[in-house]
């Protein structure tokens, strides 16, 4: 019994880690905005993710949330754009789409509607788009809120209703924003909104593209791997996973990886680790000594 339940923990030790962290933050904008939380006489996070404040010090802004504000033709204040720089610099440290994977409320949704949809053996392809469709919706948001003069993406984001409402009001928009977005992972598009719409993921994806040697990264044992493709099966974004390039590079791309640990959880060879540190190419000597 001991050891079924250490085998089971190991393997949802990052599902577990990620729901803790994702819950602890939504109950401390809550506990702020509606228990009054204080931290030294301040607020302790005051605010939303599009913009909070810790403990009265320490700003954070989202930046995809300055970006469409500039393009609306509105000055962001010193404490926006320092907050906007902490948070590019924390999630470029991280890497990849982090902030996906372990902050933003939508994944829970996203991650409930897959369960969902594999218990029920629903083959949620009715609707059948590019991946990259984001990265145009992303654009898009920009466009409109320059031509708008608002921050349009911030208006009807459902990850922002989710948390407004969860944290100050009554809980009727979020459950609106969030059934959608489960019924359309269910019924129409697997992984449809985070992984094929959302302007937010699109920001975050070509963040992590340009963070090119992040301190945390998902590394690959070659040796290791048998092939199995239990990765895949798992991965919000199988396609990062492919084992020519993770042979020749050792870890898995920054860019469109969550972070979020599934990949590890589900390799049974362990050929799959999180690493802290950067990364090391392959020299072409070694790569070539691989395939003899």
């Amino acid at each position: 019994m001991t050891r079924r339940f250490h085998m089971r923990f190991a393997n949802m030790r990052y599902a577990i880690a990620r729901r803790t962290l994702q819950l602890s933050v939504l109950v401390l904008f809550a506990g702020t905005a509606r228990l009054g939380w204080t931290l030294a006489g301040a607020p302790l996070l005051d605010g939303t993710l599009s913009a909070s404040e810790i403990a009265g010090v320490i700003p954070l802004s989202d930046p995809l949330a300055l970006l469409e504000r500039l393009a609306a033709g509105h000055l962001p204040t010193f404490a926006a754009g320092l907050g906007a720089l902490f948070v590019l610099v924390l999630y470029g440290l991280l890497g990849s789409r982090t902030f996906c994977g372990w902050v933003c409320p939508m994944n829970m949704v996203a991650d409930a509607a897959e369960w969902l949809r594999r218990r029920l053996g629903l083959k949620a392809d009715v609707v059948r788009i590019s991946n990259k469709v984001r990265y145009g919706l992303l654009a898009a948001a920009l466009a409109l809120s320059a031509a708008t003069g608002t921050a349009a993406f911030e208006a009807v984001s459902p990850q922002a209703w989710i948390w407004r409402d969860l944290v100050f009001g009554s809980g009727l928009a979020a459950l609106s924003a969030a059934s959608a977005v489960f019924a359309l992972d269910l019924a129409l598009m697997k992984h449809g909104w985070c992984g094929h719409l959302c302007p937010l993921g699109a920001f975050w994806s070509l963040v992590g593209r340009l963070t090119h040697s992040p301190v945390v990264q998902v590394r690959f044992d070659d040796r290791a791997c048998t092939r199995c493709g239990d990765c895949l099966h798992v991965c919000p974004e199988p396609h990062v996973i492919r084992f020519a390039n993770l042979k020749e590079t050792g870890r898995i791309p920054p860019g469109d990886c969550l972070n979020c640990g599934r990949c590890i959880e589900a390799c049974g060879e362990n050929a799959l680790c999180f690493r802290i540190g950067p990364a090391r190419e392959r020299s072409a000597s070694s790569t070539l000594s691989d395939t003899q």
